[in-house]
Protein backbone atom coordinates (compact mmCIF):
# COMPACT_ATOMS: atom_id res chain seq x y z
CA UNK A 1 0.00 0.00 0.00
CA UNK A 2 1.36 3.55 -1.10
CA UNK A 3 2.47 6.24 1.79
CA UNK A 4 -0.29 8.32 0.63
CA UNK A 5 -3.57 5.66 0.98
CA UNK A 6 -1.88 4.71 4.58
CA UNK A 7 -2.21 8.55 5.34
CA UNK A 8 -5.71 8.78 3.76
CA UNK A 9 -6.89 5.94 5.52
CA UNK A 10 -5.87 6.50 8.84
CA UNK A 11 -7.04 10.12 8.78
CA UNK A 12 -10.45 8.81 7.60
CA UNK A 13 -10.38 6.34 10.75
CA UNK A 14 -10.31 9.77 12.95
CA UNK A 15 -13.06 11.41 11.20
CA UNK A 16 -16.07 9.59 12.36
CA UNK A 17 -17.37 12.15 14.81
CA UNK A 18 -17.14 15.21 12.68
CA UNK A 19 -18.56 12.87 9.92
CA UNK A 20 -21.84 12.32 12.34
CA UNK A 21 -21.49 16.27 13.54
CA UNK A 22 -21.96 17.30 9.95
CA UNK A 23 -24.40 15.19 8.87
CA UNK A 24 -26.35 15.69 12.02
CA UNK A 25 -26.44 19.67 10.83
CA UNK A 26 -27.99 18.06 7.22
CA UNK A 27 -29.96 15.77 8.49
CA UNK A 28 -31.80 18.52 10.97
CA UNK A 29 -32.60 20.60 7.91
CA UNK A 30 -35.48 20.00 6.03
CA UNK A 31 -34.82 19.57 2.08
CA UNK A 32 -37.79 18.13 0.45
CA UNK A 33 -37.55 18.37 -3.83
CA UNK A 34 -39.70 21.38 -3.85
CA UNK A 35 -38.49 23.14 -1.13
CA UNK A 36 -35.64 25.18 -3.07
CA UNK A 37 -34.56 26.96 -0.07
CA UNK A 38 -34.35 24.11 2.34
CA UNK A 39 -32.26 21.99 -0.44
CA UNK A 40 -30.13 24.97 -1.17
CA UNK A 41 -29.26 24.93 2.70
CA UNK A 42 -28.08 22.09 3.12
CA UNK A 43 -26.43 22.66 -0.12
CA UNK A 44 -24.70 25.98 1.65
CA UNK A 45 -23.81 23.82 4.74
CA UNK A 46 -21.84 21.53 2.35
CA UNK A 47 -20.11 24.54 0.82
CA UNK A 48 -18.87 25.97 4.14
CA UNK A 49 -17.17 22.31 4.60
CA UNK A 50 -15.56 22.83 1.22
CA UNK A 51 -14.42 26.36 1.64
CA UNK A 52 -12.67 25.48 5.22
CA UNK A 53 -10.96 22.42 3.76
CA UNK A 54 -9.78 24.69 1.20
CA UNK A 55 -11.55 22.99 -1.99
CA UNK A 56 -12.78 24.65 -5.27
CA UNK A 57 -16.51 24.69 -5.74
CA UNK A 58 -19.00 25.75 -8.28
CA UNK A 59 -22.20 26.58 -7.69
CA UNK A 60 -24.85 25.89 -11.14
CA UNK A 61 -28.02 27.75 -10.70
CA UNK A 62 -31.39 25.88 -11.10
CA UNK A 63 -34.62 28.46 -11.06
CA UNK A 64 -37.32 26.34 -9.42
CA UNK A 65 -35.52 23.42 -7.78
CA UNK A 66 -32.36 23.03 -5.66
CA UNK A 67 -28.54 24.34 -7.33
CA UNK A 68 -26.30 21.78 -8.00
CA UNK A 69 -23.21 22.21 -6.66
CA UNK A 70 -19.58 21.05 -7.66
CA UNK A 71 -16.46 20.48 -5.74
CA UNK A 72 -12.97 19.18 -6.92
CA UNK A 73 -9.83 18.14 -5.99
CA UNK A 74 -6.82 17.86 -8.57
CA UNK A 75 -5.18 14.96 -9.76
CA UNK A 76 -1.77 13.99 -9.15
CA UNK A 77 -1.58 10.90 -11.27
CA UNK A 78 -1.63 12.47 -14.76
CA UNK A 79 -4.74 11.19 -15.95
CA UNK A 80 -7.12 13.38 -16.81
CA UNK A 81 -10.88 11.90 -17.16
CA UNK A 82 -12.25 12.50 -13.53
CA UNK A 83 -13.54 10.12 -11.10
CA UNK A 84 -16.84 11.14 -10.16
CA UNK A 85 -18.44 11.04 -6.62
CA UNK A 86 -22.40 11.27 -7.32
CA UNK A 87 -25.26 11.88 -4.86
CA UNK A 88 -28.39 14.13 -4.17
CA UNK A 89 -29.21 16.20 -1.28
CA UNK A 90 -33.07 16.25 -1.41
CA UNK A 91 -35.66 13.91 0.68
CA UNK A 92 -38.94 12.90 0.04
CA UNK A 93 -40.29 14.51 3.37
CA UNK A 94 -41.95 17.18 4.08
CA UNK A 95 -41.44 20.79 5.57
CA UNK A 96 -41.25 20.34 9.39
CA UNK A 97 -40.32 16.52 9.55
CA UNK A 98 -36.83 17.37 10.76
CA UNK A 99 -37.88 19.41 13.52
CA UNK A 100 -40.44 16.73 14.32
CA UNK A 101 -37.54 14.03 14.41
CA UNK A 102 -34.23 15.53 14.36
CA UNK A 103 -31.05 13.22 13.88
CA UNK A 104 -30.68 11.01 16.93
CA UNK A 105 -28.52 7.48 17.78
CA UNK A 106 -29.52 4.49 19.47
CA UNK A 107 -28.58 1.23 19.58
CA UNK A 108 -26.04 2.00 16.78
CA UNK A 109 -28.15 3.40 14.36
CA UNK A 110 -28.92 7.16 13.19
CA UNK A 111 -32.61 8.14 12.57
CA UNK A 112 -33.38 11.32 10.97
CA UNK A 113 -34.99 12.26 7.31
CA UNK A 114 -32.96 11.38 4.88
CA UNK A 115 -30.16 9.62 7.46
CA UNK A 116 -29.42 7.42 4.72
CA UNK A 117 -30.93 8.71 1.41
CA UNK A 118 -28.72 9.66 1.36
CA UNK A 119 -27.47 12.42 3.28
CA UNK A 120 -24.73 9.98 5.16
CA UNK A 121 -23.76 9.21 1.64
CA UNK A 122 -23.12 12.90 0.90
CA UNK A 123 -21.00 13.38 3.92
CA UNK A 124 -19.26 10.30 3.17
CA UNK A 125 -18.08 11.68 -0.39
CA UNK A 126 -17.08 15.14 1.12
CA UNK A 127 -14.68 13.76 3.51
CA UNK A 128 -13.01 11.51 0.28
CA UNK A 129 -12.78 14.63 -0.75
CA UNK A 130 -10.94 16.57 1.73
CA UNK A 131 -8.92 13.38 2.11
CA UNK A 132 -7.59 13.48 -1.10
CA UNK A 133 -6.88 17.11 -0.53
CA UNK A 134 -5.02 16.89 2.31
CA UNK A 135 -2.64 13.91 0.82
CA UNK A 136 -1.54 15.31 -2.38
CA UNK A 137 -4.60 14.76 -4.76
CA UNK A 138 -6.05 11.85 -6.61
CA UNK A 139 -5.06 9.30 -9.21
CA UNK A 140 -6.88 12.04 -11.49
CA UNK A 141 -9.42 14.87 -11.10
CA UNK A 142 -12.13 14.09 -8.51
CA UNK A 143 -15.55 15.57 -8.08
CA UNK A 144 -18.14 15.16 -6.12
CA UNK A 145 -21.92 16.45 -7.57
CA UNK A 146 -24.19 17.25 -5.44
CA UNK A 147 -27.83 17.12 -6.80
CA UNK A 148 -31.14 18.69 -6.00
CA UNK A 149 -33.99 16.75 -7.08
CA UNK A 150 -33.06 13.06 -7.61
CA UNK A 151 -36.30 12.09 -5.56
CA UNK A 152 -38.38 13.33 -8.38
CA UNK A 153 -36.04 12.12 -11.03
CA UNK A 154 -34.07 14.47 -11.53
CA UNK A 155 -36.21 17.16 -13.93
CA UNK A 156 -33.29 20.15 -13.29
CA UNK A 157 -30.32 17.85 -12.57
CA UNK A 158 -30.26 15.05 -15.44
CA UNK A 159 -28.31 17.59 -18.00
CA UNK A 160 -25.19 18.18 -15.52
CA UNK A 161 -25.37 14.54 -14.26
CA UNK A 162 -24.89 13.48 -17.91
CA UNK A 163 -22.46 16.09 -19.23
CA UNK A 164 -20.41 15.09 -16.17
CA UNK A 165 -20.19 11.80 -16.43
CA UNK A 166 -19.72 11.78 -20.64
CA UNK A 167 -16.27 12.43 -19.86
CA UNK A 168 -15.28 10.77 -16.21
CA UNK A 169 -12.98 7.77 -15.83
CA UNK A 170 -15.78 6.56 -13.28
CA UNK A 171 -18.99 6.75 -11.56
CA UNK A 172 -18.96 6.37 -8.00
CA UNK A 173 -23.13 6.97 -6.80
CA UNK A 174 -23.21 7.40 -2.97
CA UNK A 175 -27.01 5.59 -2.34
CA UNK A 176 -27.13 3.82 0.65
CA UNK A 177 -25.69 0.78 1.14
CA UNK A 178 -27.96 -1.98 1.24
CA UNK A 179 -29.01 -3.62 4.45
CA UNK A 180 -27.42 -6.75 3.54
CA UNK A 181 -23.89 -4.60 3.16
CA UNK A 182 -23.73 -5.06 -0.50
CA UNK A 183 -24.05 -2.78 -3.51
CA UNK A 184 -25.90 -2.11 -6.20
CA UNK A 185 -24.53 -3.01 -9.50
CA UNK A 186 -28.47 -3.29 -11.83
CA UNK A 187 -31.31 -1.12 -11.21
CA UNK A 188 -34.59 -1.05 -13.19
CA UNK A 189 -35.52 2.41 -15.02
CA UNK A 190 -38.52 3.84 -14.30
CA UNK A 191 -41.45 6.64 -16.25
CA UNK A 192 -43.98 8.23 -13.75
CA UNK A 193 -46.79 9.59 -16.09
CA UNK A 194 -49.97 11.37 -15.73
CA UNK A 195 -53.35 9.99 -17.29
CA UNK A 196 -55.96 12.87 -17.74
CA UNK A 197 -59.73 11.63 -18.83
CA UNK A 198 -62.20 13.99 -19.59
CA UNK A 199 -65.75 13.05 -19.70
CA UNK A 200 -68.99 15.38 -19.61
CA UNK A 201 -70.68 16.74 -16.09
CA UNK A 202 -74.48 16.20 -15.76
CA UNK A 203 -76.73 15.49 -12.59
CA UNK A 204 -76.66 12.04 -11.42
CA UNK A 205 -80.05 11.69 -10.34
CA UNK A 206 -82.42 14.59 -13.19
CA UNK A 207 -79.92 14.06 -16.20
CA UNK A 208 -78.03 11.04 -15.29
CA UNK A 209 -78.25 9.55 -19.77
CA UNK A 210 -76.67 13.12 -20.59
CA UNK A 211 -73.19 12.84 -18.43
CA UNK A 212 -70.35 10.56 -19.82
CA UNK A 213 -68.50 9.36 -16.61
CA UNK A 214 -64.18 10.15 -16.60
CA UNK A 215 -64.54 7.51 -13.68
CA UNK A 216 -66.03 4.80 -15.36
CA UNK A 217 -63.42 5.39 -17.89
CA UNK A 218 -60.93 5.55 -15.95
CA UNK A 219 -61.93 2.12 -14.47
CA UNK A 220 -61.88 0.27 -17.45
CA UNK A 221 -57.99 1.47 -18.19
CA UNK A 222 -56.45 1.11 -14.31
CA UNK A 223 -57.48 -2.66 -15.46
CA UNK A 224 -55.84 -2.85 -19.11
CA UNK A 225 -52.84 -1.14 -17.74
CA UNK A 226 -52.93 -3.49 -15.22
CA UNK A 227 -52.23 -6.15 -17.93
CA UNK A 228 -48.66 -4.34 -18.65
CA UNK A 229 -47.12 -6.19 -16.11
CA UNK A 230 -44.77 -9.15 -16.57
CA UNK A 231 -43.17 -10.05 -13.49
CA UNK A 232 -41.18 -12.79 -14.89
CA UNK A 233 -39.62 -10.14 -17.51
CA UNK A 234 -39.09 -7.85 -14.52
CA UNK A 235 -42.02 -5.31 -16.05
CA UNK A 236 -43.97 -3.70 -13.29
CA UNK A 237 -46.90 -0.98 -14.50
CA UNK A 238 -48.51 0.45 -10.95
CA UNK A 239 -51.59 2.97 -11.11
CA UNK A 240 -50.48 4.76 -7.98
CA UNK A 241 -52.92 7.70 -7.67
CA UNK A 242 -56.36 7.99 -8.90
CA UNK A 243 -58.23 10.82 -8.31
CA UNK A 244 -61.15 12.72 -10.20
CA UNK A 245 -65.23 13.73 -10.25
CA UNK A 246 -66.89 16.77 -9.06
CA UNK A 247 -69.14 15.97 -6.50
CA UNK A 248 -70.94 12.36 -5.57
CA UNK A 249 -73.87 13.30 -7.61
CA UNK A 250 -72.82 14.25 -10.25
CA UNK A 251 -71.70 12.22 -13.52
CA UNK A 252 -67.81 12.84 -13.73
CA UNK A 253 -66.58 14.61 -15.48
CA UNK A 254 -62.57 14.51 -15.16
CA UNK A 255 -60.50 12.04 -13.90
CA UNK A 256 -56.56 11.42 -13.59
CA UNK A 257 -54.24 8.88 -12.84
CA UNK A 258 -50.53 8.50 -11.64
CA UNK A 259 -48.93 5.55 -13.68
CA UNK A 260 -45.00 4.15 -12.50
CA UNK A 261 -43.80 1.76 -15.36
CA UNK A 262 -40.41 -0.29 -13.65
CA UNK A 263 -38.24 -1.77 -16.02
CA UNK A 264 -34.85 -4.05 -16.50
CA UNK A 265 -34.14 -3.78 -20.21
CA UNK A 266 -33.80 -0.61 -22.61
CA UNK A 267 -36.45 -2.00 -25.02
CA UNK A 268 -39.06 -2.89 -22.71
CA UNK A 269 -39.62 0.56 -22.43
CA UNK A 270 -40.81 1.40 -25.83
CA UNK A 271 -42.45 -1.31 -26.17
CA UNK A 272 -44.74 -1.24 -22.86
CA UNK A 273 -45.22 2.53 -24.17
CA UNK A 274 -46.83 2.11 -27.31
CA UNK A 275 -49.00 -0.27 -25.17
CA UNK A 276 -49.76 2.48 -22.48
CA UNK A 277 -50.58 4.56 -25.34
CA UNK A 278 -52.98 2.50 -27.05
CA UNK A 279 -54.72 1.96 -23.70
CA UNK A 280 -54.91 5.70 -23.04
CA UNK A 281 -55.79 6.79 -27.03
CA UNK A 282 -58.54 4.14 -27.06
CA UNK A 283 -62.00 4.76 -25.49
CA UNK A 284 -64.17 2.54 -23.35
CA UNK A 285 -66.73 4.69 -22.42
CA UNK A 286 -68.06 6.61 -25.45
CA UNK A 287 -67.54 10.71 -25.59
CA UNK A 288 -64.46 10.27 -23.07
CA UNK A 289 -60.97 11.62 -24.48
CA UNK A 290 -57.75 10.82 -22.67
CA UNK A 291 -54.32 12.46 -22.67
CA UNK A 292 -50.70 11.24 -21.21
CA UNK A 293 -47.69 12.23 -20.25
CA UNK A 294 -44.48 11.91 -19.07
CA UNK A 295 -43.59 13.46 -15.46
CA UNK A 296 -40.23 12.11 -15.13
CA UNK A 297 -38.38 8.88 -16.36
CA UNK A 298 -35.24 7.62 -14.64
CA UNK A 299 -32.92 5.01 -17.21
CA UNK A 300 -32.11 1.68 -15.91
CA UNK A 301 -28.74 0.96 -14.60
CA UNK A 302 -27.28 -1.70 -16.69
CA UNK A 303 -23.79 -3.74 -15.99
CA UNK A 304 -21.70 -3.52 -18.98
CA UNK A 305 -18.06 -4.95 -18.90
CA UNK A 306 -16.74 -1.68 -18.06
CA UNK A 307 -18.58 -1.19 -14.58
CA UNK A 308 -18.49 -5.10 -14.04
CA UNK A 309 -14.43 -4.37 -13.82
CA UNK A 310 -15.30 -1.11 -12.05
CA UNK A 311 -17.29 -3.24 -9.53
CA UNK A 312 -14.39 -5.48 -8.95
CA UNK A 313 -12.26 -3.07 -8.11
CA UNK A 314 -14.39 -1.60 -5.28
CA UNK A 315 -15.21 -4.58 -3.90
CA UNK A 316 -11.15 -5.79 -3.73
CA UNK A 317 -10.94 -2.35 -1.90
CA UNK A 318 -13.53 -3.32 0.33
CA UNK A 319 -11.95 -6.34 1.37
CA UNK A 320 -8.66 -4.73 2.38
CA UNK A 321 -10.90 -2.82 4.78
CA UNK A 322 -12.26 -5.29 6.00
CA UNK A 323 -15.77 -5.27 4.90
CA UNK A 324 -16.43 -8.00 1.80
CA UNK A 325 -19.70 -6.53 -0.53
CA UNK A 326 -21.47 -8.37 -3.27
CA UNK A 327 -23.41 -6.46 -5.79
CA UNK A 328 -27.08 -6.83 -5.94
CA UNK A 329 -30.22 -5.87 -8.12
CA UNK A 330 -32.19 -3.35 -6.89
CA UNK A 331 -36.00 -2.67 -8.35
CA UNK A 332 -35.61 0.91 -7.26
CA UNK A 333 -34.35 3.90 -9.93
CA UNK A 334 -31.40 6.41 -9.03
CA UNK A 335 -29.22 8.86 -10.67
CA UNK A 336 -26.80 6.25 -11.86
CA UNK A 337 -28.79 5.26 -14.50
CA UNK A 338 -28.11 8.10 -16.68
CA UNK A 339 -24.71 8.30 -15.86
CA UNK A 340 -23.95 4.18 -16.97
CA UNK A 341 -26.65 5.42 -20.40
CA UNK A 342 -23.92 7.88 -20.88
CA UNK A 343 -21.34 5.08 -20.94
CA UNK A 344 -19.51 5.76 -18.31
CA UNK A 345 -18.86 2.77 -15.61
CA UNK A 346 -20.87 3.51 -13.04
CA UNK A 347 -21.64 1.59 -9.49
CA UNK A 348 -24.14 2.56 -6.86
CA UNK A 349 -25.17 2.41 -3.31
CA UNK A 350 -21.86 2.92 -1.80
CA UNK A 351 -22.41 4.69 0.76
CA UNK A 352 -23.36 3.88 4.03
CA UNK A 353 -25.47 1.00 4.90
CA UNK A 354 -28.88 1.94 5.86
CA UNK A 355 -32.31 0.98 5.59
CA UNK A 356 -35.78 1.96 5.39
CA UNK A 357 -35.49 4.74 3.05
CA UNK A 358 -38.76 6.90 2.61
CA UNK A 359 -40.23 5.70 5.98
CA UNK A 360 -40.33 7.15 9.71
CA UNK A 361 -37.98 4.29 10.40
CA UNK A 362 -35.14 5.02 8.15
CA UNK A 363 -31.93 4.63 9.66
CA UNK A 364 -28.44 4.32 9.22
CA UNK A 365 -25.74 2.10 10.47
CA UNK A 366 -23.13 4.20 12.12
CA UNK A 367 -19.89 2.06 12.31
CA UNK A 368 -20.37 1.61 8.47
CA UNK A 369 -19.62 5.68 7.67
CA UNK A 370 -15.58 5.16 8.18
CA UNK A 371 -15.22 2.15 6.10
CA UNK A 372 -17.18 2.66 3.38
CA UNK A 373 -15.54 6.19 2.99
CA UNK A 374 -11.57 4.18 3.82
CA UNK A 375 -13.05 1.60 0.89
CA UNK A 376 -14.26 4.17 -1.54
CA UNK A 377 -10.72 6.14 -0.82
CA UNK A 378 -9.26 2.93 -1.40
CA UNK A 379 -10.88 2.10 -4.76
CA UNK A 380 -9.82 5.54 -5.94
CA UNK A 381 -6.46 4.89 -5.82
CA UNK A 382 -6.39 1.90 -7.21
CA UNK A 383 -8.35 3.55 -10.43
CA UNK A 384 -5.96 4.52 -13.50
Amino acid sequence: MAESERQILAWLAEQKGAMLGLLQEVVNLDSGSYDKPGVDAVGARFLRFFEREGIRTAVHPRETYGDAITAEVAGAGGGNKPIVLLGHRDTVFPKGEAARRPFRIEDGRAYGPGVADMKAGLVMNAFVLAAYHRFGGAPAPLVQLITSDEEIGSPACRDIIEETARGARAVFNAEPGRPSGNVVTGRKGGVFMECEIFGKAAHSGGNFSEGVSAINEAAYKILQLKEITDLEHGVTLNVGLVSGGQSVNTVAPYAKLGIDLRYVEPPQRGASLVRIEEIVATANVPGTSATLAVKGEFLPLVQDPASRELFEAYRAAMGEVGRPVEGEFAGGCADSGFTSAVGCPTICAIGPVGGRAHSPEEYLEVDTIVPRAQGLALAIARLR
